[in-house]
C-alpha cells in the first residue's frame, strides 16, 4: 500500500506524519525542533522524514506546508521570515534528490485552507475563504473547489492588503497592511503604545505580553484590552468586506490563536463588515466560523495537496 509523507514546517518545530491515501488518520507522527546547535533546518527536515520513512510500503510523495511564499511549480521557497537563510531555497528539488519521490510544496495558510475544506469546517463548500490570525495574518482561498494559487503560487496573501494608508510597518516592510494592525503582534504593539501613554489597565508593558494575555484581560472587563481587540476586529471587518466582493465565498473560516478571543474580536468585525460590504446580498447564507483542525491543519492540508496532485498526475 502507498504512503504519503506530510510535513508541517514551522519556525520553531517540524511536524511529520505518514498517511494512507484513503485516510486522514496518521499512521505515524513525529515532532522535532526546527533548529538545534548542531544541525540546520534542512537537515532537521531530512532527519524527521527519514525517521518515519516506511520500510514495508512505497512512498507515493512528500507534501509540505511552508511558512512563507513558495512557488509550487518549481518547489522553490521565495522566503521564510522565521527560518534564516531560506530565500530562494530549492527545497522541492533537494528533497526529491534526497528521497527520489515527487515533492509538493504549498504555503501553510493555503494548505490550512484546503485542509479545512477537505477535512474540517469547510467540508461541503465549493467557495471558501480562510484567514489565520496569529503572530501574522495569512489566508487561503478556494474557488469552485480549486485552491487559488496565482501564477507563482503567491496568491491569497490576504494579510497583506492595505487597510490603513501610512499605517504601522508590516513584517513584510510595507505600511498599513491588515497584518500590521490586526495580527496578534499588532494588538500587543497597540496595547504597549497605549500603556506608554498612561492608559490604565491590568496589563503591564513587558516583553512577555501576548495577545492571549490581552484576551484574558478583556474577559475580566479591562477596557484597554477590550478596545484593542475591537480595533483589530474592525480592521478585519473592513478587509473582509472587500474580500467578499472579490471572492463571494459561502463560508469564512478563522484560524490562529487570536481567533479564540471570541466576541471581543468578532462582534466588532461583524459590525464593520455589515457597515462596509457593498451589498448585503454577500452576507446572505454566509457562514462565519472557527477552524476545526487545530494543530493538524498543516499536516492535513499537506495531505489534501498530495492527494489532489497525485490524482491529477495520474
Amino acid at each position: 500500500m502507498d504512503t504519503i509523507v506530510a510535513v508541517d514546517l514551522g519556525g520553531t518545530q517540524i511536524r511529520v506524519a505518514t498517511f494512507s491515501p484513503d485516510s486522514d488518520k496518521p499512521l505515524q507522527i513525529k515532532k522535532i525542533p526546527t533548529k538545534t546547535a548542531k544541525s540546520q533546518p534542512y537537515d532537521r527536515v531530512v532527519e524527521a522524514i527519514s525517521s518515519l520513512w516506511p520500510k514495508d510500503k512505497q512512498v507515493r510523495c512528500i507534501s509540505a506546508a511552508i511558512p512563507g511564499p513558495v512557488d509550487p511549480k518549481t518547489g522553490v521557497i521565495v522566503s521564510t521570515p522565521n527560518i534564516e537563510g531560506w530565500k530562494d531555497f530549492p527545497l522541492g528539488a533537494k528533497l526529491h534528490n534526497q528521497f527520489n519521490v515527487p515533492v509538493y510544496l504549498g504555503n501553510d495558510a493555503n494548505l490550512a485552507a484546503i485542509g479545512e475544506w477537505e477535512y474540517g469546517a469547510g467540508k461541503g463548500h465549493c467557495d471558501l475563504l480562510y484567514l489565520t490570525v496569529s503572530t501574522g495574518i495569512g489566508g487561503g482561498v478556494i474557488i469552485n473547489n480549486q485552491l487559488l494559487e496565482g501564477s507563482r503560487g503567491m496568491g491569497g496573501e490576504l494579510g497583506h492588503v492595505t487597510v490603513l494608508a501610512r499605517g504601522p510597518m508590516c513584517s513584510c516592510g510595507k505600511r498599513g497592511h491588515l497584518e500590521a494592525v490586526a495580527s496578534g503582534t499588532a494588538i500587543v504593539r497597540h496595547v504597549k503604545k497605549q500603556l506608554a501613554k498612561g492608559k490604565k489597565s491590568v496589563l503591564q508593558d513587558s516583553d512577555d505580553l501576548t495577545a492571549r494575555d490581552i484576551a484574558s484581560a478583556a474577559r475580566t472587563g479591562d477596557k484597554l484590552a477590550i478596545t484593542a481587540l475591537a480595533r483589530a476586529g474592525k480592521f478585519i471587518g473592513h478587509a473582509l468586506a472587500d474580500f467578499l466582493v472579490i471572492f463571494n465565498p459561502t463560508i469564512v473560516i478563522f484560524g490562529g490563536g487570536v481567533s479564540f478571543s471570541g466576541d471581543f474580536l468578532f462582534n466588532p468585525m461583524r459590525k464593520a463588515l455589515k457597515k462596509n460590504v457593498m451589498d448585503h446580498e454577500y452576507l446572505d447564507n454566509l457562514e462565519i466560523t472557527i477552524a476545526s483542525l487545530g494543530d493538524d491543519a498543516g499536516l492535513l492540508g499537506a495531505l489534501a495537496l498530495a492527494k489532489s496532485k497525485t490524482k491529477h498526475d495520474n
